[in-house]
């Protein structure tokens, strides 16, 4: 079941998948992102990772438009210990090399730090390569 968050303008800003398949959260973020949309979005997610018992995100920025820095302090302090605390473990974040939104991801992974094993990737199939092996690592 894919969801999908509109912003104010009814433009959706995320689509948020459980792809059994895999067994991952498949978040996909698309355009410029408010402080309360990250907010409103990063929350919903972990309703599927809850859910399905799952430890391994997939966070998909490369359709972001701009920095998101507004939010990293509260993604640091407030998601990712409740995101940890429920049993997420393994965090792919993939990310456009050459954009803005990947400062803010960096500033994002070093304030996570080892609470989360998190990795930052250029490209879809190497994040989704390292969550596999993460996958068969622990079986």
């Amino acid at each position: 079941m894919t969801q999908e968050l509109t912003n104010g303008f009814g433009k959706v800003y995320l689509t948020i998948a459980y792809d059994a398949a895999n067994e991952w959260v498949y978040n996909n973020w698309i355009g410029y992102q408010t402080y309360a949309g990250i907010v409103a979005g990063a929350d919903t997610c972990l309703a599927p990772l809850r859910d399905y018992a799952c430890p391994h995100l997939l966070n998909d920025n490369r359709q972001v438009v701009g920095p998101w820095d507004h939010a990293v302090e509260w993604i640091v302090t407030d998601w990712a210990p409740r995101a940890s605390a429920q049993g997420l473990t393994h965090f792919a974040h993939v990310v456009s090399p050459e954009s803005l939104a990947a400062i803010s991801a960096e500033a994002m992974h070093i304030g996570i730090g080892d609470r989360l094993q998190m990795k930052m990737f250029g490209d879809l199939e190497e994040a989704t390569a390292w969550l596999r092996q993460a996958q068969s690592d622990k079986k």
